[in-house]
C-alpha cells in the first residue's frame, strides 16, 4: 500500500509540473531553452526570482576559490530545476550576462547537490558580486570536485541556459 501511495504521489507531482509553467510577474532573469518539456514563452521557460523560490531553496556552506572562507550559498537545486522544466537530454549549455559559456553535463545534478544560488550569505547577489545567478558545486564535500573542471562549470551572472 505504501508504495502504491508514493507512486500516486510522484504522479501527481509530475502531472502539477508538465506542461506550461506560470508567467513570471516580476523582473525575468533566467531564460531556460531547448530540449525542455514545461515552457510559458513561446517555447522556452522565462524566471523571475520568485518563480526560483517557489522550488524550494536549500544553503550550501563550502570554501571556493572566489571567496575568502567558507561562504553560505543559497538556491534552487539544479536537478529540481531540471525535473520542473521537464529537461530531457544530457547537458546544460550555460551562459552568463557577459557571454561566458560553459558545458555541464546533466548528470553533474545527480551526482552532486549542485545549486543556482540566489544568496551568498543570506543576501541577494547583485550583478557586480557574481549575480544574479550563480551555479556553486559543494566543493568541500568531496575532494574531486576542487579542481579546474569544475570550477569552469561554476558560471556567475547566469541569465541563460539551454538544454542539449
Amino acid at each position: 500500500m505504501r508504495v502504491i501511495v508514493m507512486f500516486l504521489s510522484l504522479v501527481v507531482c509530475t502531472q502539477v509540473w508538465a506542461g506550461e509553467l506560470s508567467k513570471p510577474t516580476g523582473k525575468v532573469i533566467l531564460t531556460v531553452s531547448g530540449n525542455i518539456e514545461n515552457t510559458n514563452a513561446d517555447g522556452k521557460a522565462v524566471l523571475d526570482i520568485a518563480s526560483l523560490e517557489k522550488l524550494g531553496m536549500e544553503s550550501i556552506q563550502t570554501t571556493s576559490p572566489w571567496y575568502n572562507g567558507r561562504t553560505t550559498f543559497t538556491g534552487i537545486p539544479m536537478q529540481k530545476l531540471m525535473d520542473y522544466l521537464g529537461a530531457k537530454g544530457s547537458i546544460l549549455k550555460v551562459t552568463a550576462l557577459n557571454d561566458y559559456t560553459t558545458v555541464i553535463p546533466l548528470s553533474d545534478f545527480k551526482n552532486y547537490n549542485v545549486i543556482l544560488a540566489l544568496k551568498v550569505d543570506g543576501e541577494y547577489m547583485r550583478i557586480r558580486d557574481k549575480g544574479p545567478l550563480f551555479i556553486v558545486y559543494p566543493y568541500d564535500s568531496m575532494p574531486e570536485l576542487n579542481n579546474q573542471v569544475f570550477y569552469s562549470r561554476s558560471a556567475w551572472q547566469v541569465n541563460r541556459m539551454s538544454i542539449e
